[in-house]
């Protein structure tokens, strides 16, 4: 996110470049109507054929700091003032919670395994059976009101909104009954504008982080929720300094060297908030022009004198539907004649929210939720970039937070001894094999089901892929789906059925040879035998 406007008084924190432009010596003493003539440098042919159209842009490279300290704070301002009243805006918010998170959360799917290498299967559903209790509301949140899943999701708005998020991994007895649990934080309470450049050991502050030397984070630094608390002070606020291994600090990273995350509608914000004001304004006058009736004009020499008393005489008239109203002689109905919104308002509407959308990482389908001349090849293309960029954001979701909070919960688990299942009790000696596990980010459906399975079996059938790699990509479990399988398989040959149709079942493969062999016998006619017909030649059949 490169190439911010410098706020008004601001320093620049790196060196400018000399300039290109020389001016020549001015006279002491310049008389009126004198001039100083300036000679420009030579610039080269590629900034000659740009011409004054880039005169707006930046010529100096901003470091990652100058940015995020002259930008951040208006950012994340603008960004939370549009969530509350951009309709577009709160819809990027809902799209990035449920394409991120989704409705059944990242799910678990432990692969503890045994000495040999196979699954072991009972450490892996005792390991499930407990995660899905610590994410319990009353378990993960210090303040018992949030699921795991609502955390994330109450993360990823926050990070779109803000650029960051800010989490505290909270141990011992105050984290409740499994002694770890998260508290969600304020990022903004994390002032971006506390910075301190020399400290004991090499050690220094930059926008409310303290780093080591090598540019570690040693700790964080946070506005106290009561002023009475004794702490660091800066600018007449009291500063709490928790140590940053308590601290989880996530933000896409746009610029290297980024130490705090800005707002993912950046780029965005400004087209945003321009297209608000257009929509209100055009409203208004569309709405002005349905209420304006027109206007009653006078032939010469008619109407009411200009110093007449005018008070008591109405010179207006609110016609009724259906009726014909006389005018006063001499006057008639000039009407105002009004087009607005025109055909310009729709095409320049899509225009400001694909650039938005694009912006966003966002296809201009969803963001605006226009269907509106799409064809399959199209919403296809745009869903498969979207999905994507979605995923690419899961990743991120899971390595900063998830997988991280998984490990720290684990271990006070493991030492208390509450991780069982069927006959087994899992302790802390194996907790480096307990963490081997893989995350179940959601998925979602086919855009063209026909299309897409047969493309799935196409590849499966010619060895480009697995059925593992299917299941996993429509969400899945392939452990769990083969356990279901075999269930059903059991559940089939208990109940009796042959097995040439079990596999018909399984595969969706017909009997290759007779396809009446092995079924069920009719039920029996009175008597207790079964009836046969005779064909024409003479045959039982």
């Amino acid at each position: 996110m490169l190439g911010f406007g410098k706020r008004k008084g601001a320093q620049p924190t790196v060196r400018s470049e000399p300039p290109l432009a020389t001016t020549a010596e001015a006279p002491a003493k310049a008389g009126p109507g004198s001039f100083r003539i300036r000679r420009v440098r030579s610039l080269g042919p590629a900034a000659r054929d740009a011409g004054p159209a880039v005169s707006f842009m930046s010529s100096t490279p901003m470091s990652a700091d100058a940015i995020v300290d002259r930008n951040q704070r208006v950012l994340v301002a603008q960004s939370r003032e549009q969530s509350t009243v951009n309709d577009y805006m709160k819809s990027f918010l809902r799209i990035a919670e449920r394409s991120i998170v989704g409705a059944n959360g990242i799910i678990l799917q432990a692969q503890t395994r045994k000495r040999d290498g196979t699954l072991d299967v009972e450490a892996n559903n005792a390991l499930e059976a407990w995660w899905a209790k610590w994410c319990r509301a009353e378990h993960c949140d210090v303040t018992g009101k949030r699921s795991f899943r609502r955390i994330c999701k109450a993360i990823v708005g926050g990070a779109a909104r803000d650029g960051e998020f800010m989490v505290r991994e909270v141990r011992g007895r105050d984290a409740g009954p499994m002694r770890y649990a998260l508290q969600v934080l304020d990022p903004q309470r994390c002032p971006v504008d506390y910075n301190v450049d020399r400290m004991p050991n090499g050690r220094f502050v930059r926008q409310g982080i303290e780093f080591n030397r090598a540019g570690r984070p040693l700790a964080y630094y946070f506005a106290s929720d009561d002023p009475s608390v004794a702490g660091y002070s800066f600018g007449g606020r009291s500063l709490d300094r928790i140590p940053a291994e308590q601290i989880i600090h996530g933000f896409v990273e746009d610029v290297l060297g980024q130490r705090r995350g800005l707002p993912w509608a950046a780029t965005a914000l400004w087209r945003l908030g321009m297209l608000d004001g257009f929509e209100k304004a055009a409203l208004k006058n569309a709405r002005t022009a349905a209420s304006l009736g027109g206007f009653i004009e006078w032939e010469t020499g008619e109407g009411p004198d200009r110093d007449e008393e005018l008070e008591d005489e109405e010179l207006y008239f609110e016609p009724e539907e259906g009726l014909y109203q006389e005018l006063p002689p001499g006057a008639r109905v000039k009407n105002v004649p009004s087009q607005y919104p025109t055909g310009e308002f729709t095409p320049f509407h899509k225009a400001m929210l694909r650039g938005a959308g694009a912006g966003m990482g966002v296809s201009y389908v969803s963001f605006a939720n226009d269907l509106e001349g799409v064809n399959f090849s199209s919403i296809r293309q745009g869903v498969v970039d979207e999905r994507d960029h979605w995923m690419d954001l899961q990743e991120w979701l899971i390595e900063v937070l998830v997988d991280r909070v998984y490990r720290g919960a684990l271990e006070p688990a493991l030492l208390m001894g509450i991780v069982v299942g069927d006959g087994v009790r899992l302790g802390p000696e194996n907790l480096e094999r307990y963490q081997a596990v893989r995350w179940q980010p959601r998925r979602w459906p086919w855009v063209d089901p026909t299309k897409d399975i047969a493309a799935e079996i196409s590849a499966k059938d010619n060895l480009l892929t697995s059925p593992s790699e299917i299941i996993q990509r429509r969400g899945g479990d392939p452990d769990t789906v083969w356990r279901q399988y075999a269930q059903d398989i059991a559940a089939m040959r208990a109940a009796g059925m042959p097995e040439e149709f079990i596999m018909a079942a399984v595969l969706g493969v017909a009997p290759a040879s007779n396809p009446k062999a092995g079924m069920p016998k009719a039920p029996a006619g009175e008597g207790g035998e079964t009836e046969e017909k005779e064909t024409d030649d003479g045959e039982d059949e």
